[in-house]
């Protein structure tokens, strides 16, 4: 059994599609972060997408846990030409591929960007990687929206418009566990 913490990295305050850009973290709520640090498992094992955001939460929550490589698997879905931009221009520009997107995520991409399937393989892949390595401990991811997400959809079996039904805020924590026949889902979206 391994159990996954999902972490959602702190805001980055953008109005914008953010993917691969990267954006710093606003971890100024020392608050929020404390009470982060204090729900995750001190003897868990820290690991972070290799985006900014990712890796200064990662590293304000890390305390005396221990430390692997951030991952570039572990990135957040790469929004392509869509990247930094806001959804009302994206939308102006070509509404039917900008609600097809979000609508029915499955193969759709934006132009130069990956579709929600492209970003479920690479974190399924990473994960399952990061799993079979570490079984039987407690792994704290720092990600995304975006990869909490896919993780969320394996866990509890369903497609990707039921699993966007899920609210993932900045610095809550997901938990999810790896049994040797299958998967259960505890907290989505806890803050603690």
């Amino acid at each position: 059994m391994t159990r996954l913490h999902l972490v959602r990295h702190g805001p980055t305050h953008a109005k914008t599609m953010v993917g691969w850009s990267d954006l710093p973290a606003d971890l100024s709520d020392r608050a929020a972060i404390e009470r982060l640090n204090a729900h995750l498992p001190q003897d868990g094992i820290v690991v972070s997408s290799d985006l900014l955001r990712a890796a200064q939460t990662a590293s304000a929550i890390q305390d005396a846990r221990r430390r692997l490589p951030h991952s570039r698997d572990l990135r957040e879905i790469n929004f392509g030409n869509w990247e930094m931009r806001p959804f009302s221009e994206i939308e102006a520009e070509d509404p039917q591929l900008a609600y097809a997107y979000w609508d029915n995520p499955g193969d759709v991409r934006p132009p130069n960007g990956e579709s929600w399937n492209d970003v479920r393989a690479r974190v399924d892949h990473a994960l399952d990687n990061l799993i079979q390595q570490f079984n039987g401990h407690e792994l704290i991811i720092v990600a995304h929206f975006g990869v909490i997400l896919t993780q969320v959809q394996r866990a509890l079996g369903v497609d990707a418009q039921q699993a966007f039904s899920h609210r993932i805020d900045n610095l809550s924590v997901t938990e999810i566990t790896r049994h040797t026949d299958g998967w259960s889902v505890g907290r989505i979206n806890h803050r603690p």
